[in-house]
This record gives C-alpha cells, structure tokens and sequence, in this order.
C-alpha cells in the first residue's frame, strides 16, 4: 500500500512537472495532448527530481533531446504556435 501512495505521488508530480515544462517555454499552453506524451517522459528521465517541479522542469528541458519522438513533437508544435500567437500580437 505504502508503495503504491509514492508511485502514485510521484506519477502526479510528474504530470504537474511536465504541466510547468510545457508553460515554462513563453506562451506554450499545456495540454492533455502535451500530459498524455510527456508524463512518461519526465518519470524516465526526471525521476530523481520528483517531487521538486522545478528542478523536474529543468531536467526535462535539459533532456529534450532525450525525449519520445510524441513529446518532442508537442513540445515544439506548442512553442511554435506560441512564436505564431506572439508575432500576431505585435
């Protein structure tokens, strides 16, 4: 029971981890897109960061060459919307 509650805690921080990492770039919007390709991601790589998310959220920027091929591609479809929203606005 006792294990079950940390990995239970760590999967959360994990998803508020990854949360802050795709909000962290300027005007990325967190999605459940972005939650369902990048939790895994960060308990793999970022693990030993739990439950601390901003030191989760630097690991996961520092690896971003290390993640999937699925959260890479959300991270950047996500900042490159972001560049788009920005430019529109000025």
């Amino acid at each position: 029971m006792f294990s079950h509650s940390i990995g239970k805690i760590a999967t959360l921080a994990a998803i508020a981890a990854t949360a802050t990492v795709l909000q962290a770039a300027p005007g990325l919007a967190f999605s459940s897109e972005a939650q369902q390709m990048c939790t895994g991601d960060a308990m793999r790589l970022c693990a030993s960061e739990i439950p601390s998310i901003s030191r989760v959220t630097a690991c996961m920027v520092r690896n971003k060459h290390h993640v999937s091929p699925g959260c890479r591609a959300v991270m950047d479809r996500e900042a490159a919307a972001a560049r788009k929203r920005e430019a529109a606005a000025n």
